[in-house]
């Protein structure tokens, strides 16, 4: 409660139930806050990186260790832990990978900025200094960042290989880079001004559990994974045309309820003979149309089915829409709504065959656009792990063959980048000078702590990481496995710089948000609209958990 005398009456600002915490309280609080999201997850990087459990209120597990899944899925209760989640959630986005990085070096910026409040320099100063070495940063990166050629599969490849490090992916890390660059390379297409674009959306995945990550494959069409609706339907058409269909192939109910009196067997026959009729109608108009092979979205009446059999016509019901909207651009079709209003020119053409083992059906268009990769696992929660490591090597190759630009990893960069934040902030002046030293000890983090989860010393380590980099050797990095100091882009450890670049800026963002709050109040009702329901007044609530540090986190 905020009180002010006011001719000798103190005068209530706040409500008795709101809650406050002020100043260097409030500063204290956030970075704590906040840095207890970026410990949970630092356990997780590299490639000695271990696994978190996650288990949800059903009792539902997740086994992983990529960053942003984690984050999302724990039960945290805390406004300034969320914002460090979304620092993940849009590393993710624009990345696709780096997201433990992201987090651990916001954490990390915060507990140095700690450091500098204690000395008595003032938050603006150290967001000043902050915003001017993430800056200094993404310059640095562009200077050091090696152009690639997008036709060098092989630094493709190591480029996924390296994204799937640590990951449950690893195994078979090597035939799986090999899977993703080719599929990489078969949705990218150059635009009008001769950009290689890269387009996801015509990339599908599917994952089957039963056989292990080595007998992924990479398929030029779709999968759908179904059966024929009846055993007398052909499973395998070559040159079929195709129709999709997002009607049901049913008896069509009316609008509202009604009821019908029979008083004679033969009006209940004559209403069985009308619905017979419009079935067949619809199956005759099917094959008046040429289709081969129906893929419908809803479902298929039993008479339906029959009569599809009988056409010789392969049928196959509930369907997902996504395959639907896949299989438009593998066959070349148009999702048909309206069956009567359906043309020949809706349909679409390719091969369709039934993989009988998998229980499958493999659907290829002659010139399809779209690729499905395959991804076999032995367990769910395999094969989970194996689809999110596989999704974010995706995300690094497209990115690198879209920017073009990659760095030595294993904790080269953050080195490199370290030593010349450091230069530069002898050029900086005022009280930022010490910010810039503070973020640039905040990157060595990344090397301090991939060295930690490999059991390494990370002081000897980040010594001679430092010593190497004075040297001049600008791609000397941490081999995790034999605790050696070496050139890690020779040795195929290799990272695409927008990732990296994204990283350090999204870090850098975070940490100003979380300093700049020097007050935080409990509010009322913070929407924008401000209608005729009296619940929830302001002042109602408390604030979400607040009381006692992380809430539901911890």
């Amino acid at each position: 409660m905020s009180q002010r005398m006011q001719q000798g009456q103190p005068m209530i600002v706040m409500s008795e139930d709101s809650q406050r915490v002020k100043d260097k309280d409030a500063q204290d609080y956030n970075i704590s806050a906040a840095r207890a999201v970026a410990e949970a997850v630092r356990s997780t990087l590299g490639p000695k990186g271990m696994d978190k459990m996650l288990v949800d209120s059903m009792g539902s597990v997740t086994i992983t260790n990529d960053g942003v899944t984690i984050l999302k899925e724990m039960d945290i209760d805390n406004p300034t832990a969320e914002m460090i989640i979304e620092v993940a959630e849009t590393q993710e986005d624009e990345a696709g990978d780096g997201t433990t990085t992201a987090v651990a070096i916001a954490g990390e910026l915060l507990k140095n900025a700690e450091d500098l409040l204690e000395q008595d320099i003032h938050p603006t100063a150290i967001i000043k200094g902050f915003h001017m070495a993430s800056e200094q940063a993404r310059e640095e990166i562009d200077d050091i960042a090696t152009d690639v050629d997008t036709d060098d599969e092989e630094l493709l490849r190591k480029t996924a290989e390296t994204s799937m490090t640590g990951k449950g992916t690893e195994v078979n890390k090597e035939y799986l880079a090999e899977l993703i660059v080719e599929a990489i390379r078969q949705v990218t297409v150059v635009d009008e001004e001769g950009e290689n674009v890269v387009d996801l959306e015509f990339l599908n995945i599917e994952t089957q559990t039963g056989d292990s990550a080595g007998e992924s494959e990479l398929l030029e069409g779709g999968i759908v994974d179904k059966d024929p609706v009846h055993d007398n339907m052909p499973s395998s058409v070559e040159d079929a045309d195709i129709l999709l269909l997002n009607e049901a192939i049913e008896v069509e109910e009316t609008d509202i309820d009604t009821e019908v009196s029979v008083t004679d067997p033969d009006q209940l026959q004559q209403f069985l003979d009308r619905e017979e009729k419009q079935l067949r109608e619809k199956v005759d108009h099917i094959a008046d149309l040429g289709a081969d092979v129906v893929f419908c979205q809803k479902g298929i009446d039993d008479l339906a089915q029959h009569y599809l059999a009988k056409e010789g016509i392969l049928a196959i019901r509930r369907a997902k829409k996504s395959d639907l909207e896949f299989l438009q651009e593998v066959v070349g079709a148009n999702v048909v709504s309206d069956l009567g209003s359906a043309t020949e020119a809706d349909l679409g053409f390719g091969d369709v065959t039934r993989d009988e083992e998998d229980e499958l059906f493999y659907v290829e268009g002659e010139d399809a656009h779209g690729v499905t990769l395959l991804l076999r696992g032995s367990t769910d929660h395999v094969v989970d792990e194996l689809e999110r490591g596989v999704n974010d090597a995706l995300d690094v190759v497209a990115q690198t063959v879209s920017d073009g630009r990659v760095l030595a990893g294993g904790g080269a960069i953050e080195v490199e980048l370290a030593s010349r934040l450091r230069d530069y902030a002898d050029s900086v002046s005022g009280r930022e000078q010490l910010a810039v030293e503070a973020f640039a000890d905040s990157l060595e983090l990344v090397p301090r702590v991939l060295a930690e989860n490999a059991g390494l010393d990370s002081i000897d380590t980040l010594v001679d990481l430092r010593s190497a980099h004075d040297d001049g050797d600008v791609k000397a990095g941490l081999n995790v496995f034999s605790g050696d100091v070496e050139d890690t882009f020779e040795a195929g450890v290799v990272e695409p710089a927008h990732a990296k670049e994204q990283a350090v800026t999204s870090a850098a963002e975070a940490a100003n948000l979380v300093l700049k709050i020097d007050d935080i109040i409990s509010a009322g009702d913070l929407s924008t609209d401000k209608g005729g329901d009296e619940e929830g007044a302001p002042g109602a609530g408390g604030m979400g958990g607040m009381g006692g540090g992380m809430g539901g986190m911890m």
